[in-house]
């Protein structure tokens, strides 16, 4: 899952860099305003840690623009604003959820974690089709009886198929989830990780859809419906 995150703050900045990058997410950093509108304009990102108190352009401005042109990737705001009009604002102005500094890293990734739940459609903890479950907090994943860890990279691969179930993502699609700008990307990194991920878990938890890419089956539960009310329609 790729972040953007928007913060004037270095030394905040780099320690919510890290402890992102620590929890398998690729990291894009910018310092202010308009360069974050700039950068939101290219769509590569699921998620914006944003920061309100930016130079050139204020934070509530920045969340207002992407509104209005249907940005629709989560925000949580992150500021020292903690007066109850200035959460009611950027509530009002299209955040899903607001943090006042100084805040607990791992309160900001379990808030992160219950954002891309919810806007992956679903609201339980773990993320499943009905075949591999797999645990955001942990890293550990799950298919049958098999219960494995998973790396950083193996991790936000599998992560980024379970959050679209059936959605097949090219191999651009993936690497823009794994990686962050500055992080060289190899010609066969995500081959490498797929066969990481099937090693530990099965090879029928990730398939290839030849000449486009990688998915995970939609919910197991759902296609076994699916395939009831189709025999009863027959």
């Amino acid at each position: 899952m790729r972040i953007l995150l928007v913060e004037d703050d270095r030394m905040i900045g780099e320690a919510v860099a890290v402890a992102l990058k620590d929890a398998a997410y690729a990291v894009d950093w910018v310092h202010d305003g308009a360069e974050a509108n700039r950068v939101l304009e290219q769509g590569e990102h699921q998620a914006v840690l944003l920061d309100l108190g930016l130079p050139r352009r204020d934070g509530l401005e920045v969340l207002r623009r992407m509104r209005q042109a249907g940005n629709n990737v989560p925000v949580i705001v992150i500021t020292a604003r903690d007066s109850v009009e200035d959460r009611i604002k950027g509530l009002d102005y299209g955040a899903d959820d607001y943090l006042v500094k100084p805040f607990d890293v791992n309160e900001l990734l379990a808030r992160l974690r219950a954002v891309a739940r919810r806007r992956g459609g679903q609201a339980a903890p773990l993320l499943s089709n009905g075949l591999v479950s797999l645990d955001p907090a942990t890293r550990e994943a799950r298919c049958g009886d098999v219960v494995e860890s998973l790396s950083a990279r193996e991790f936000a691969l599998l992560q980024a198929l379970l959050l679209r179930p059936g959605a097949i993502l090219t191999r651009a699609e993936l690497e823009e989830r794994i990686y962050g700008w500055n992080e060289e990307v190899e010609s066969n990194a995500v081959d490498f990780l797929i066969h990481g991920v099937r090693r530990k878990l099965g090879a029928e938890v990730i398939k290839n859809v030849r000449g486009a890419g990688w998915m995970v089956a939609k919910l197991v539960a759902n296609l076994a419906t699916e395939s009831d009310e189709g025999k009863r329609t027959e």
